[in-house]
């Protein structure tokens, strides 16, 4: 079936239907951004009319293009064209744009509406995103061949520019030669203090020729024809991501406010709603679109009729394709965890828990190919290789990503990475750099995303290198994330069970906090994974215990040492091992004080700051103390420090004395 290309008529239609939707949806709720949907619409009409692949009926197609907004500002862009083309998007939820619970959210939300790709709106994450799927495609296509083989395209504006997280992952998209990847800047001089001239004066080409991008124009950004034959250049282009510069008018078809600051906010209301209609022509009422414009832009046929000639030839694709794409894990995988599982309980040294990780991955990652490791420049410290590790190089080949020293473009490219499916991304830095990385982290727990994060030299057992490497806050910070799992193992075993429940979870991401330090050896047998897994456990118990000492990490081998010096002192204590709080509270309220009895005072345990600690030891009847770290550290050897903060079985026992 071929259907008939739009007459230019109807995509002029269909670029001011989409202006106007953006203009009567931001009035609607007297808040949001038009002046990007407005700049930007014939930009959307000449990709979304001829080129973009896509099946509306099935939003989770996995050989459809990308698309995504990183100016995710410009939400009411996307919302319109899924109207427009069939997703399942009403004119009754462009109507409750940025109101509760509704399908058109503020800024793009990935599982809210049908159709988005990924949540933007922090600015330059988009882009990131996008280098990330198209290197899940390209490792992907060059494994199992051209039944993936699809494109990722990208709008972004001068804020996605400036931001530092763009230069990281564009400067890897050249490096990668990910041609599959097309990026439209819109290049319209304004951000929201004012003309741009005064804080960025970069000379964007010439940037991205530098990162080894293929870069196209200036265009005219409101000219389809033009938009039209850059893209129909941009998908010859055999070696290089390609960057379209569109220039473009903030606002444009408002007669007062286009061109300026004004426009990209809700000024452009009142008033200047009905003159913009006159000015464009647009004879509608808020809200009304013409059949010309649906026409113009509806992909429910054709995008039927792609994805079923498709599916002729998945039909026969390779079992794995098939398994990774569904997000399942292999069919031996208890098995792949049970060996993972018997080798920690059978290590009888004290290893660092970066090194326990990395035993477990041995067992992982030749057992699971979908999993595609990297480090930020400190793989030979993280230790997020394995010896079946091949890096990843600009042919598609490869497991493991060197990303430089670019930890937010890492952590951000490992969100689309996910998005994209068919791939597990697990990615390392030291944790003191969790910070650089942060927000990529929070992006990753909001959409739900399975990444794995290995971040290692976990405490003041970094030692010399000092307090600007030293995490004491970090630990605390991060469990303050909503769905981000936090893992702090105690030994092999605990390291092993946490990579497996980060490789096992499908509803967000899971972080590995590990210790460049040696930590205990604990007499373990196979009863201890199903604990482990509960987040929070009794790891050495007593008959009539006076206290709990709560522990996690290194710290949880000088928790048993202090155990054994209150008993030879006549004190009984339980020694609790809390390897996730996240896991821990989500027990039930019985489980939960049966580890942890109210009756009994509790001594908390961590080289760090000491905050979260209080819901636990002040939870019960009796009084409790945590033993941290509320200052920055210092630079010495790891043994020094932890004396000099008071990590000794001394202080341990002494403390605990002031409890009984």
């Amino acid at each position: 079936m071929t259907t008939p290309a739009p007459s230019a008529s109807a995509l002029h239609t269909a670029a001011n239907a989409i202006r106007m939707l953006a203009v009567d949806a931001v009035a609607a709720a007297k808040s949001g951004h038009q002046g990007m949907p407005m700049g930007m619409a014939e930009i959307a009409v000449a990709l979304w009319s001829k080129h973009l692949r896509h099946n509306p009926a099935n939003p989770h197609w996995p050989n459809r293009d990308r698309f995504v907004v990183s100016n995710g500002h410009g939400s009411m862009l996307p919302y319109s064209l899924l109207h427009l083309s069939g997703y399942d998007l009403s004119m009754d939820d462009i109507r409750k744009f940025r109101q509760l619970h509704s399908k058109t959210p503020g800024h793009p939300e990935v599982g809210i509406t049908a159709g988005i790709e990924t949540t933007t709106g922090p600015l330059g994450q988009g882009i990131a995103n996008a280098v990330g799927m198209a290197l899940a495609e390209k490792l992907l296509n060059k494994r199992f061949g051209d039944v993936i083989d699809h494109r990722t395209y990208v709008l972004l504006g001068d804020g996605c520019m400036m931001e530092g997280v763009s230069h990281e992952a564009c400067s890897l998209a050249g490096v990668w030669g990910l041609n599959k990847l097309v990026a439209f800047y819109d290049d319209n001089g304004i951000s929201i203090d004012g003309e741009v001239q005064g804080w960025f004066r970069d000379n964007t080409a010439e940037r991205f020729r530098a990162y080894g991008w293929h870069v196209i124009g200036p265009i005219d950004g409101h000219s389809i024809p033009a938009v039209d034959a850059a893209i129909e250049t941009a998908k010859k282009e055999t070696s290089k991501p390609v960057l379209i510069i569109c220039k473009t008018d903030i606002g444009h078809g408002s007669p007062n406010k286009h061109g300026t600051a004004d426009a990209h906010g809700t000024a452009v209301m009142g008033d200047e709603i009905e003159a913009t209609r006159k000015h464009i022509g647009w004879a509608h009422a808020p809200f009304v679109v013409p059949a010309e414009a649906y026409e113009a832009l509806d992909a429910k046929a054709s995008g039927a009729e792609i994805e079923a000639a498709w599916n002729k030839v998945f039909a026969s694709a390779d079992p794995e394709l098939k398994r990774r794409l569904a997000g399942e894990l292999p069919a031996n995988y208890a098995d792949v965890v049970k060996s993972a599982v018997d080798a920690a309980i059978a290590v009888d040294k004290e290893v660092a828990t970066r090194k326990a990780a990395q035993n477990a991955l041995e067992k992982f990652g030749p057992a699971l190919p979908e999993m595609i490791g990297g480090s930020a420049d400190l793989t030979g410290s993280n230790l997020t290789n394995h010896k079946q590790s091949v890096a990843v190089d600009a042919q598609g080949n490869g497991n493991h990503v060197s990303y430089g020293v670019r930890e937010f473009g890492m952590c951000a490219i490992a969100n689309g990475m996910a998005l994209h499916g068919g791939v597990i991304p697990y990615v390392g830095t030291f944790l003191v750099f969790s910070d650089y990385a942060r927000n990529a982290v929070r992006m990753a727990a909001l959409m739900k995303q399975r990444v794995l994060y290995i971040f290692t030299h976990d405490s003041i057992g970094v030692g010399e290198d000092g307090p600007t490497h030293q995490p004491v806050e970090h630990v605390a910070s991060l469990r303050l994330i909503p769905g981000l799992n936090v893992w702090r193992p105690a030994d092999s075993l605990e390291s092993a069970v946490a990579y497996a429940s980060g490789i096992e979870r499908k509803d967000g991401p899971t972080m590995l906090c590990l210790s460049r330090q040696n930590t205990a050896v604990i007499a373990r047998d196979a009863s201890h994974e199903a604990l482990i897994r509960r987040g929070g456990y009794i790891v050495a118990e007593t008959l009539k215990p006076a206290l709990v000492l709560i522990a996690t990490g290194s710290e949880v081998g000088l928790a048993l040492g202090a155990q054994k010096a209150l008993a030879a002192d006549g004190i009984e204590a339980r020694v609790v091992s809390m390897p996730c709080t996240q896991l821990f509270d989500a027990q039930s309220a019985e489980y939960r004080e049966a580890v942890l009895p109210p009756e009994l005072p509790k001594l908390a345990i961590e080289a760090g700051v000491t905050g979260g600690w209080w819901k636990y030891v002040h939870g019960g009847q009796t009084p409790g103390a945590v033993l941290g770290i509320d200052s920055f550290g210092e630079s010495a050897p790891a043994g020094v420090l932890m004396k000099h903060f008071g990590f000794t079985v001394e202080n341990v026992v002494a403390k605990a004395k002031t409890l009984v």
